[in-house]
Order: C-alpha cells, then structure tokens, then sequence
C-alpha cells in the first residue's frame, strides 16, 4: 500500500473530517471512496456515451418501460 499526500485549506479539512466521522469512516477512506467512485462514474459516462452513439443500439422511452410496470 502506498500513501498520497493532498493540500487542503483549513475549511476544507474541517469539512472532510466532519463528513467522514458522520459516515463513521476515516477521512482517508472517505477520499480514496470518493476519488474511486468518481473515476468509476467517469468510465461509465464513456461507455454510455459509446452506448448511445453505436447505431446498432435500440432504446426504450423510460416512460414506455415505466408503462409496461404499471408505474406510469
């Protein structure tokens, strides 16, 4: 394992430490959980970016899948 050092302003500091000890996780898990889950939303985006641009690829209005579950 290896460690990363960040800079942060004192506000920010404060808010982190606060956020991660209402989540009951250390302020180190509570960044290296965010930075992941944003690397992870960003692969995502491009693969439905890629999704949507591939013409081969049919989709359904939301409001027609709501309807076949009796949701709309």
């Amino acid at each position: 394992m290896t460690t990363m050092t960040i800079r942060l302003g004192e506000d920010e500091k404060r808010l982190m430490k606060a956020y991660a000890s209402m989540k009951g996780i250390s302020t180190a898990e509570l960044i290296r959980r965010s930075v992941l889950e944003c690397i992870e939303d960003e692969f995502d985006t491009q693969e439905l970016e890629k999704a949507i641009a591939d013409p081969k690829n049919e989709f359904i209005p939301l409001t027609d899948v709501l309807g076949s579950f009796g949701i709309a």
